[in-house]
Parts: C-alpha cells; sequence; structure tokens
C-alpha cells in the first residue's frame, strides 16, 4: 500500500494551486447563450463537490480545509455573485440541469438562494424534465443530485445504472477515453463520491476488482494523469481499494512543484487563464483522489491496528 503521506501532500499542493489560481474561476456573462454561457459553471460545481468531500472525509489538515472553505466562499461570493449568477442561468436555460446541478453541493455546505431552489423544484414538475435527452451515466447523475435535494428522481436511479456503460460490464478491452470517464462518473453517482461503497451492485464491484488495475497501468502507461486519477478515484470507491503503489508514485511525479497537475503528460503553454482551463480539473481531481484514498488508507490501518 502506498505512503499515506505521500498521497496527502498531493491533495494539499493541489488545494494550494487552486487557491493562487482562485480567479480563474470565472464565468463570462456576457458571452451570447447560444455559444455556451453555463459552460462556464463546471468548473465552479465541480470544485464545490470535491470541497464537500473534503469536509465530509474529515482527513484534511487545518491548512487544507481552510484553503477549501476560503476557496468556497471566494467562488460562491465572487464567481456567482451570491448565487445570483444561477438564478440568471436558469432564466437563460429554464430546463438546463446545470444551475441545480452546482448550486446543490453549495447548499449542502451551507449556502443558501431561495429563487434557485423554488425555481428547481417548479422544474421537477415538469414532463419536460423527465424527457431531457441525456446519455445514460448524466441522467443516473442527475436522479442522484435530485434525490440528495430531496425530490424524487423523475427517472428512478435503479432505472438508468443498467443502461450505462459500466452497468453493462462488457468487454473491458473495449475502454476508450471517453468511455472511461463514464466509468468513472457512474462510480461516483452510485456512491455518493465514494461516501457509500457499499453503493455499488456486487456484480459491477467484482467487475471493477478485476479490471479497474488494468485500467490503471494503461493510463498511468500513457501519462494520461487527469483520467488516472479519477481511476485512483474508483480504486478509492471500492469496497477494498488497493492503492496501488505504482500508480500513486507516478502520479505524484506528474504533480508539478506549485501543485498544478497536468492533463496529459506534461504542462500547456499559453495565456494563463488558457492554462488555468486545461489544469483545473486534473488539480481538483488530484485534490479528490488524495482526500479520498487518504481516508481509506487510514482506516485500513486503524483496522489493522485494532485489537
Amino acid at each position: 500500500m502506498t505512503d499515506t503521506r505521500l498521497i496527502h501532500t498531493v491533495g494539499v499542493r493541489a488545494l494550494e494551486w487552486l487557491w493562487a489560481h482562485r480567479d480563474g474561476f470565472r464565468l463570462e456573462p456576457d458571452v451570447d447563450p447560444e455559444v455556451g454561457f453555463l459552460e462556464r459553471f463546471k468548473p465552479v460545481g465541480e470544485l464545490a463537490l470535491i470541497c464537500r468531500v473534503l469536509f465530509r472525509e474529515g482527513v484534511a489538515g487545518s491548512r487544507q480545509a481552510d484553503l477549501a472553505r476560503r476557496l468556497l466562499d471566494h467562488t460562491w461570493r465572487n464567481t456567482l455573485d451570491g448565487g445570483r449568477m444561477l438564478v440568471r442561468g436558469q432564466r437563460v436555460e429554464p430546463l438546463s440541469p446545470i444551475p441545480f446541478e452546482v448550486y446543490l453541493p453549495y447548499k449542502e455546505l451551507g449556502y443558501s438562494e431561495p429563487e434557485v431552489e423554488r425555481a428547481t423544484v417548479l422544474y421537477h414538475r415538469l414532463d419536460s424534465w423527465a424527457a431531457l435527452e441525456l446519455d445514460p451515466t448524466r441522467r443516473l447523475g442527475l436522479s442522484a443530485f435530485q434525490r440528495r435535494f430531496g425530490l424524487t428522481p423523475r427517472v428512478p436511479e435503479a432505472d438508468s445504472v443498467g443502461s450505462t456503460w459500466l452497468g453493462q460490464r462488457p468487454e473491458p478491452w473495449t475502454v476508450s477515453g471517453h468511455i472511461a470517464y463514464d466509468v468513472t462518473h457512474t462510480v461516483f453517482h452510485l456512491t455518493d463520491w465514494g461516501e457509500h461503497p457499499e453503493g455499488l451492485p456486487p456484480d459491477i464491484a467484482d467487475y471493477l476488482a478485476t479490471w479497474l488495475p488494468v485500467w490503471i497501468d494503461d493510463w498511468l502507461d500513457l501519462q494520461r494523469w487527469d483520467l488516472l486519477g479519477e481511476l485512483l478515484v474508483v480504486d478509492a470507491c471500492l469496497p477494498r481499494p488497493t492503492l496501488d503503489e505504482r500508480a500513486w508514485r507516478g502520479f505524484a511525479a506528474a504533480q508539478q512543484p506549485d501543485g498544478a497537475m497536468p492533463a496529459v503528460r506534461t504542462m500547456p503553454e499559453g495565456e494563463p487563464d488558457e492554462v488555468f482551463d486545461i489544469v483545473y480539473h486534473p488539480t481538483l481531481v488530484a485534490a479528490f483522489a488524495s482526500v479520498l484514498a487518504t481516508s481509506r488508507a487510514l482506516a485500513e490501518l486503524t483496522h489493522a491496528t485494532a485489537p
């Protein structure tokens, strides 16, 4: 098993970079809605999700926890304008699930915008909400978010799992990059982002126990750090994680001295905003993988030393 200190340090350094580059979490309020006003909400929502995991697992040091809270306060206050940008996003695209998906982890962490909540309840009643044409993994995630919000999912989660690639457990050698991302997010949704490993159906857990180590080796050799990080999260979501030492050492070695994690091979070059847009996600994933793997490693050590 990998040294817990190495795993933990990856997350600390990742949060340091995210805080230093917090202004990269920005919206483009003047962009034409037809070309993607809501797309820039995605980094903010991912940040909130991962900070929620960090607080939930309770393994962060005081500096790490302080940076996570300051990042949340900064993005809620400055990027989302206290939630008002989410209200605007709902008005621009009333049936887009993006404002709701971004809002939920903030709500779970104590932030509030009543107008977003009222609109969410209203839109949830519409048949068009259930009729949205989403791929199976995204549909599963939306249903899980509805449940967490306190709504009855218009499409039950159990009805979505079997339609996902992972739910059908196909030939494992057919996994490509985009399929692998679907696999990781199917696991995230089924386990509530690692909170409930028992949420994985036994047949899926067994399939992953057999084939995940192979996929981790492949993407480590390809130096696909963003995807490798997500696969390391999946490992930590399993009932019996491996916390593979070779993969974690390779992943940690790819991290830059300032904490940034390249997406593929080495760091990109370009204007600061362009570099942020490429690097923020693998760096967030590094923080996510670190906190969940640290939590699992400490739990295993406690179990191993218990009388």
